[in-house]
């Protein structure tokens, strides 16, 4: 069963979506990044996660503690994390937005995105 949340959590992580890019502006700088996300709930069916101003990664996935460590570098969302004991890698990201969604596009803006509600 742990297995299956993992690879639910892993393709909302990283999980292609079908809005298109057009209707999302580019967040390239930190303070930008701050007043956008950080402090509010990013939620997304079975995962709500929170940054913190601190630099950490806090919430819950499919049931299970998600914790972290992020820091913006170079116009990127950079971050690791554990999801209830399994690492999940150092992943630099793109970050966008469109209202009240954020968007996170893996590996610098070249792979994989998910959205995520800002609540």
């Amino acid at each position: 069963m742990r297995t299956l949340a993992l690879a639910a959590l892993l393709a909302g992580l990283a999980a292609p979506v079908a809005t298109p890019a057009a209707a999302f502006e580019r967040i390239t700088d930190a303070s930008d990044f701050s007043r956008t996300v950080v402090g509010r709930d990013l939620t997304r069916f079975g995962i709500r996660l929170q940054v913190t101003p601190e630099g950490g990664i806090e919430g819950r996935g499919f049931g299970y503690p998600v914790t972290g460590e992020w820091r913006w570098e170079n116009g990127f969302f950079c971050r690791d994390m554990d999801w209830g004991g399994t690492e999940i890698e150092y992943n630099c990201q793109a970050v966008l937005r469109d209202g009240n969604r954020v968007r996170f596009i893996s590996d610098r803006g070249q792979g994989d995105s998910a959205d995520f509600r800002l609540r």
